[in-house]
C-alpha cells in the first residue's frame, strides 16, 4: 500500500473534522444530551413492557433482554384483566379522579380570579399563604384526616378517596398567573354591561383559561390516579380499590408475582399515556403563556 493512499483517508478526516464549527459541535452536544435525557425517561416504561411478558424469576436476570426467554405476557395480562374485577378498579380510579377534579376547579377558579382581579384589604399576604401551603404534603394532614373521617364513619368510601384533594392550592397559584394577563379593560366594560363576577368568571374568564385548565387537569389526574399512599390508608375492601393500589395484589411477605405486577403497572399506566397524548398541546401551550409568569 503507498503512502498516498493512507494519507487520503487521514486528509479526508481533517477535513471533516474542520468542517465542524462551534455552533455545530454545541448543536451535536445539545442533541446528544437531549438524546441521553429522552432515553432515560423512555427506559423505565421499555423495561415494564419488557418485564411483564416474563415469569417472576427472570424478571430481575442480570442480562437484560426485551424479549422473554420463556414468555408468559398472556398468562400475566389474563391474570390481570380477568382474574380480578379489574374493570371496577379501573372506574373506582376514574371516578375519584373526576370528582376531585371537578371539585378542585369550582373551588380554585373563584379564587384564583379574586387574588388576580379583585381589590381588597390583605390580598398579597392572602396569597402568601397561598405559596406557602405548596409547602406543606398530605403526610402531615392525613392524620387528622382519618380521625374526622374515622369519627364520621365515611372510611372505604369514594368521599374518603376524595376529600383530602377538594381544593388544591396549586390549581389556585397556577390559575392565578393565568388571569392576571387577561385585560382588565375587558373585565371593566362586563361589569359596565351588568355582568356580575359570577358571570365574568364563567362566561369570559373560564373559556380564555382553556390551556390553563387542560394543563392542571393532566397534572391533576396523573397525580391522583397514580396516588397509592392515601387509597392504602382509607380503602378497606376490594369494591373501592383504586387501579394503582391493585398492584399490590401481587406482592406479599413470602411471594411476589412481579410478571402480573408489571403487567399491571402497564395496564394503570396506558390511559394516562392517552389522556396526555391528547392533551399535549394545550399543556405545553399553558405552562409557556403562564407556568412561569410572575
Amino acid at each position: 500500500m503507498s503512502v498516498t493512499s493512507i494519507e487520503q483517508p487521514q486528509a479526508s478526516w481533517l477535513r471533516f473534522l474542520a468542517s465542524f464549527k462551534p455552533k455545530s459541535i454545541a448543536d451535536a452536544v445539545g442533541t446528544g444530551l437531549l438524546f441521553l435525557g429522552a432515553w432515560l425517561v423512555i427506559f423505565p416504561f421499555i423495561w415494564m413492557l419488557s418485564a411483564s411478558l416474563k415469569p417472576a424469576d427472570e424478571v430481575y436476570d442480570s442480562n437484560f433482554h426485551f424479549w422473554p426467554e420463556t414468555f408468559r405476557g398472556d398468562v400475566n395480562y389474563y391474570g390481570v384483566l380477568f382474574d380480578q374485577p379489574y374493570l371496577t378498579f379501573l372506574a373506582n380510579s376514574f371516578i375519584v379522579c373526576a370528582g376531585i377534579l371537578v371539585v378542585q376547579l369550582v373551588t380554585a377558579v373563584p379564587a384564583a380570579y379574586a387574588l388576580a382581579k379583585l381589590k381588597f384589604r390583605g390580598k398579597t399576604i392572602l396569597f402568601g399563604f397561598v405559596v406557602a401551603s405548596l409547602t406543606i404534603p398530605i403526610n402531615v394532614t392525613s392524620i387528622p384526616i382519618y380521625l374526622g373521617l374515622v369519627k364520621v364513619g365515611l372510611l372505604d368510601t369514594y368521599f374518603s378517596l376524595m376529600f383530602p384533594f377538594f381544593v388544591s392550592v396549586f390549581a389556585i397559584f397556577l390559575f392565578r398567573q393565568f388571569f392576571k394577563d387577561y385585560p382588565d379593560s375587558i373585565i371593566d366594560a362586563a361589569r359596565v354591561d351588568g355582568f356580575s363576577e359570577i358571570e365574568i368568571i364563567l362566561r369570559l374568564i373560564l373559556p380564555a383559561a382553556i390551556p390553563a385548565v387542560a394543563a392542571f387537569s393532566v397534572f391533576s389526574v396523573v397525580a391522583h390516579w397514580n396516588d397509592l399512599y392515601w387509597p392504602l390508608i382509607v380503602v378497606q375492601s376490594q369494591e373501592k380499590m383504586t387501579a394503582a393500589l391493585s398492584m399490590l395484589q401481587y406482592q406479599s411477605e413470602f411471594d411476589n408475582d412481579y410478571g402480573r405486577t408489571f403487567a399491571s403497572a402497564t395496564v394503570v399506566t396506558l390511559p394516562m399515556v392517552v389522556i396526555f397524548l391528547f392533551a399535549r398541546r394545550l399543556f405545553i401551550r399553558s405552562i409557556t403563556m403562564s407556568g412561569i409568569k410572575g
